[in-house]
């Protein structure tokens, strides 16, 4: 009897994992509210995936900079991962998912993470340690400010830098976070969709560009004496990262190493790669030429898009995404920031906040209960309704980032002054800022 329990045994365990990916989401765990230690490990590893986004975007956003000014925005990523941190500990994920106030923020019953221990949290991720939600968000929190800087590069104050980034932080994110993930939050009991960030990390980010751009005005000899790049192998370098990166972002936010995971880890990709494809094309046909640059902008752009709707669509709906992605950015980039002449350093708005606005609206067509259960059906699968809930969501999100935004801004530009002066600015913010040369100038 016992060995035939043991050959009955081992059938079993083999099975066990793909059993638990048929079951989503009504697995004991998640009912239990018990540690699942591979839900675990995927979670620190998606967690620290997101966290090489940043330093991966700070070459990104360098190598697109004149060289005068790389170190600043290589300083400007770190201090962000320091500072952001701190304030997501403090009070940050108190405020984004503490017991909801009026559906518009958290309360402060977990200021300096009093009782946020190794149980896991039932409300938000039943299988793992609430610790390691706590850290997998931070991560979320860091990268989403350290995007706007791409506006103003060259030229903000770093001691302004500073403080803009905590305050944003704390009254833009938090509140726009807890909107759309928190138990109580507005959006979310609204029924809008987004599974990784494209409406609180995205059209937030990029709205808020838009209005940083705005703000501090034009970089000196914009546009005709700007020099191109200063170096695309740091940018490709970055982009590169960004894309390994954000799979812990979008397949990471399945909470969990289960089915909905991989899918959404595959139309991730998908998106991505069509959408750097369609740009290429693009660039081709229009310019005569495929660039670097272009084919990379292209793979942002589809990353971007595919974020909100990457745990509710399938892989061929995942390309027309990407697809869609491309062409939305492409024309912004191309045509209307040219004629409406701002100067948003590196595209924030053009890739982020266009690709996150495109992504949402996205998500309300192709979403399907057939990919996650949990979610809704978008209109291509019957629900109309859903669309609405969208344009809903990146309504009051673009409304909310750019008054508070601006607000903000301007009370800094009031007490500290956001501009570096134009010596300053001639002279680059490597030497004027942090009193450092990204490199040695030979004889």
């Amino acid at each position: 009897m016992r060995n035939a329990m043991l050959r009955l045994r081992v059938p079993l365990l083999a099975l066990s994992p793909f059993l638990a990916i048929a079951a989503w989401p009504a697995n004991a765990f998640a009912q239990e509210g018990q540690t699942d230690t591979g839900d675990t490990a995927w979670m620190l590893t998606s967690a620290a995936l997101v966290l090489a986004m940043t330093p991966a975007l700070a070459f990104f956003y360098g190598g697109l900079v004149r060289r005068k000014n790389i170190l600043s925005v290589l300083m400007q990523c770190f201090i962000i991962i320091c500072i952001v941190t701190i304030q997501w500990v403090v009070i940050g994920y108190s405020l984004a998912f503490g017991p909801d106030i009026m559906g518009f923020v958290g309360g402060l019953a977990w200021l300096g993470l009093k009782g946020v221990g190794a149980a896991p949290n039932t409300d938000y991720a039943a299988t793992i340690p609430h610790t390691v939600f706590v850290f997998y968000q931070c991560m979320f929190a860091v990268i989403t400010p350290a995007l706007i800087l791409g506006a103003f590069a060259e030229r903000m104050k770093f001691s302004t830098f500073c403080m803009f980034m905590l305050i944003w932080a704390t009254v833009v994110y938090d509140p726009i976070c807890h909107w759309v993930w928190a138990v109580g939050g507005f959006i979310r009991n609204l029924g809008a969709l987004d599974f990784a960030g494209g409406t609180v990390v995205h059209i937030n980010a990029g709205v808020a560009a838009l209005v940083c751009a705005l703000v501090l005005g034009k970089r000196q000899g914009y546009p005709g004496k700007i020099s191109p790049p200063h170096n695309l192998p740091f940018a490709v370098l970055g982009a590169g990262f960004l894309w390994f990166g954000w799979f812990g972002f979008n397949a990471g936010s399945a909470l969990g190493a289960t089915g909905l995971a991989g899918s959404a880890f595959l139309a991730t990709h998908v998106a991505a790669a069509a959408a750097g494809l369609t740009w290429a094309i693009l660039d081709w046909r229009i310019n005569a030429h495929a660039t670097v640059l272009g084919m990379i902008t292209g793979v942002v752009a589809g990353l971007v898009a595919i974020t909100p709707a990457a745990g509710f669509v399938g892989p061929i709906d995942a390309i027309w995404i990407g697809i869609g992605a491309a062409l939305a950015c492409y024309f912004f980039v191309a045509v209307v920031k040219v004629k409406l002449g701002y100067d948003d350093s590196l595209d924030v708005f053009g890739v982020h906040g266009i690709g996150g606005m495109w992504g949402a609206l996205a998500t309300g067509l192709w979403a399907s209960t057939e990919i996650n259960p949990a979610g809704a059906n978008g209109l291509f699968y019957g629900n109309p309704g859903l669309v609405v809930n969208q344009i809903v969501a990146v309504l009051a999100t673009a409304i909310y980032s750019a008054v508070v935004t601006f607000v903000v801004l301007k009370v800094l530009d009031a007490v500290m002054g956001v501009r570096v002066g134009p010596e300053d600015e001639r002279i680059g913010l490597d030497l004027t800022q942090h009193r450092e040369a990204g490199y040695t100038q030979l004889d």
